[in-house]
């Protein structure tokens, strides 16, 4: 026999079941199929303040109240004590030479804080996506959405009026006909592979491969004279040298996750392919990862991912689309891959929302819809893409890295602070990559990142940028006076209303609705 459905979505991340929650709220039949079973580890675990806007966003228009909590540290703990998850209250780099070690410098020229929050009760989290996926999954079955796991897909096929696969799910045949399917199974996934869809290269990004693995007994970092914005630990820890970095994330059931991209070139000369000696291998560059990681052990065997970076050939068709996440990766830096992902959930959702009868999913409305969703993530894709591909090229310096992320924390800034004052228009896309003067600015500035020759150019690039995020900058990011080290400040986004078209009253007020 077969299952109609009018969505069917394959895999059951965090991504995959938020979507088929949000599907079922809007009135469709939905199944949520998966391969494997839960719980499972994941690479992908860190959220940032434009992450959790969105989430809080998303689960308030479609009434997911269960999920809502998980938008803040303060009220998850509330909510969900039992779904481990790490306090994340910024961003913070430190910059190593791996053939000079060296102690951090006391002048802060090797380091960049960027807080988030400005205390706990508000501030993001590490997701610990074994809990927090199958958390999701459990509370997409209890709404009423179908769920197969272990569940094999064999034969995809598109016909007129649906897409049908057939499928196996504990050594028996099942057949499952949808009027959409959505993919979100990951980076070369179902549909990459059963519809043969290809890749295309990310322009300017070099060829990256990725080592991790979670531990236990990992230690701190070692602390400051100087009093930071928020603990350093308490973060994602970015450590940066030439040719790649270490991302740390700590958990509050003792779990830190701890791993490596780098391009081809060092981890053929680092041969990340080996696992545990390569880390080993890279802990003896860097003295502080060396004694922080000197009494911590792998909770299970080392992941080494041989080619990081993806972009599918084609995002949708005429009965399928992938989800950000399928349709593409970029890096782990910068935690760009959630935002992505949540922003095509909500574009999916209002497509969906509008297809509420059998003859919606076959109106040219809805293929049309499809393409304009296809373009607007491919382009978002690339607009993540540029800037991480400017940062690699820029490893090496770290203040020209450092001033190249200010385009990034102040677009993500701007955007945050528009959303919440409900004007949105004022940040019409990822990273502002559509905004009519800060998009071809940044643009043009990681462009000109990919070629600096001199110092001169490097310290002109650096001006430049700051110039460039003038406009939207509502943080005082790029302040000389903090020397690298960015609070959240409520005199700062004070004192920039005038850039969000907004009062100092308006200001306020958002600021007490925020918790602030």
């Amino acid at each position: 026999m077969t299952r109609h459905y009018d969505i069917a979505i394959a895999g059951s991340g965090f991504g995959g079941s938020l979507l088929s929650m949000i599907a079922h709220r809007l009135g469709h039949s939905v199944v949520l199929i998966e391969r494997g079973t839960h719980p499972r580890t994941v690479i992908g675990e860190s959220s940032t303040p434009l992450t959790n806007l969105l989430l809080e966003e998303l689960t308030t228009r479609y009434d997911l109240p269960t999920i809502r909590p998980l938008s803040k540290w303060g009220t998850w703990q509330q909510a969900h004590p039992q779904i481990a998850c790490g306090l994340k209250r910024g961003f913070t780099f430190y910059h190593h030479d791996l053939e000079d070690p060296q102690p951090f410098p006391p002048d802060r020229s090797h380091q960049l804080l960027v807080a988030a929050s400005p205390h706990d009760r508000i501030a993001d989290t590490h997701w610990y996506r074994a809990d927090f996926d199958h958390l999701l999954v459990r509370e997409a079955q209890s709404l009423g959405v179908d769920y197969l796991d272990e569940t094999t897909l064999t034969k995809i096929t598109e016909h007129d009026s649906a897409i049908q696969f057939e499928a196996t799910r504990h050594n028996n045949p099942i057949t499952i006909s949808a009027k959409l399917l959505i993919d979100a199974t990951g980076p070369r996934g179902l549909l990459h592979h059963a519809l043969n869809l290809g890749e295309k290269p990310l322009p300017n990004l070099p060829h990256t491969q990725a080592l991790y693995t979670h531990f236990t007994g990992a230690g701190k970092i070692e602390p400051s004279h100087q009093a930071p914005p928020y603990p350093v630990d308490a973060a994602a820890v970015h450590h940066i040298f030439d040719g790649g970095w270490i991302w740390v994330l700590q958990f509050n059931n003792g779990i830190t996750s701890a791993g490596i991209a780098a391009t081809d070139a060092l981890a053929t000369k680092l041969n990340l392919s080996e696992g545990a000696p390569a880390w080993q291998r890279i802990l003896t560059h860097i003295p502080a990862l060396q004694h922080q990681f000197s009494d911590a052990k792998p909770t299970q065997p080392f992941r080494h991912i041989p080619h990081l970076s993806f972009q599918s050939a084609a995002i949708t068709g005429k009965r399928w689309a992938l989800l950000p996440s399928a349709a593409g990766f970029v890096d782990p830096l910068l935690s760009t891959g959630f935002p992505l992902t949540l922003t095509g959930i909500d574009r999916l959702a209002r497509i969906l929302n509008q297809s509420t009868d059998a003859q919606s999913f076959d109106s040219p409305s809805l293929a049309h819809e499809l393409q304009t969703y296809a373009a607007e993530t491919e382009a978002d894709q690339l607009a993540a893409t540029r800037l991480i591909a400017a940062l690699y090229a820029n490893m090496h310096d770290f203040p020209t890295f450092s001033a190249l992320s200010l385009l990034y924390f102040a677009a993500v800034s701007y955007a945050e602070t528009a959303h919440r004052l409900n004007k949105p228009e004022l940040a019409p896309s990822f990273l502002l990559h559509t905004h009519p003067t800060f998009g071809p600015a940044s643009k043009s500035l990681c462009e000109r990142a990919l070629h600096i020759a001199t110092p001169a150019q490097a310290a002109e690039l650096r001006e430049d940028i700051l110039g460039a995020i003038d406009p939207i900058n509502v943080a005082s990011l790029g302040n000389a006076t903090r020397r690298n080290w960015y609070p959240v400040d409520a005199n700062d986004l004070i004192q920039a209303a005038p850039k969000l078209n907004a009062s100092p009253e308006d200001i306020d007020q958002l600021l007490q609705r925020c918790g602030f």
